[in-house]
């Protein structure tokens, strides 16, 4: 066993220790090898999450459905096709015309593909996601679409190097999962709330949080 495997072996031990039940440590595996997220997998991660259809596509066998793969990347309209065929959940569905898209794929695959609505829980218009106040309403535009499950929430919240600045943007989120759940839309299930990095899950946990997104704990610098 080399020491990458060791360090990567210890790291997710201990935040597994840190992690309530119920929360699901995903691994967020942008640049990571194959060996890597092997590694990951085997010391105990949940799930693994992608950021690009390419790396996805680089992991797959090594992955080899022993835990679940998200897409959490921003997912352009023409890797769809893809990417309904190597995910077992988009976490990033933004827009109604992406929601058409991952629709007509997943129908074309016979399959019903899961996602949760990415939501800009800081309504920053230079980044993705749709704003709080809209969720509603984009949620019951796409909620008809017969080969989509909605199965949740996921925020980023603006870039802060201090965690306690994240928390209001997880407070938002949450309060927003908590009224949608209330609504019983019909192909909806508040089920996933998923939030908070490397410097935030622990804030993002105490806020609601059931899916941390953690990538440089895991794995170390890029």
């Amino acid at each position: 066993m080399n020491r990458g495997t060791i360090v990567i072996d210890v790291n997710i031990q201990n935040i597994l220790e840190e992690l309530p039940e119920g929360v699901l440590l995903e691994a967020a595996a942008k640049t990571r090898t194959a060996d890597e997220v092997d590694q990951a997998i085997k010391a105990g991660v949940n799930i693994i999450g992608e950021n690009y259809i390419q790396e996805a596509e680089s992991v797959v066998q090594v992955i080899n459905k022993r835990v679940p793969l998200h897409f959490i990347g921003h997912l352009q309209k023409n890797k769809v096709k893809k990417a309904v065929k190597i995910f077992d959940m988009i976490e990033t569905l933004d827009s109604v015309e992406l929601a058409k898209e991952i629709n007509k794929r997943a129908s074309s695959a016979g399959i019903v593909m899961p996602v949760l609505i990415e939501i800009n829980s800081g309504r920053e218009p230079q980044k993705f996601g749709v704003f709080p106040e809209h969720a509603e309403d984009f949620i019951l535009q796409v909620a008809d679409m017969e080969n989509l499950e909605i199965k949740g929430l996921m925020t980023m919240g603006p870039f802060t190097e201090d965690s306690e600045q994240a928390r209001p943007y997880f407070k938002t989120t949450k309060e927003l999962f908590d009224r949608l759940k209330r609504q019983n839309i019909k192909n909806t299930e508040m089920k996933y709330l998923s939030m908070g990095m490397t410097g935030t899950y622990m804030v993002a946990i105490e806020e609601g949080a059931n899916i941390v997104r953690i990538g440089t704990k895991i794995f170390g610098p890029r």
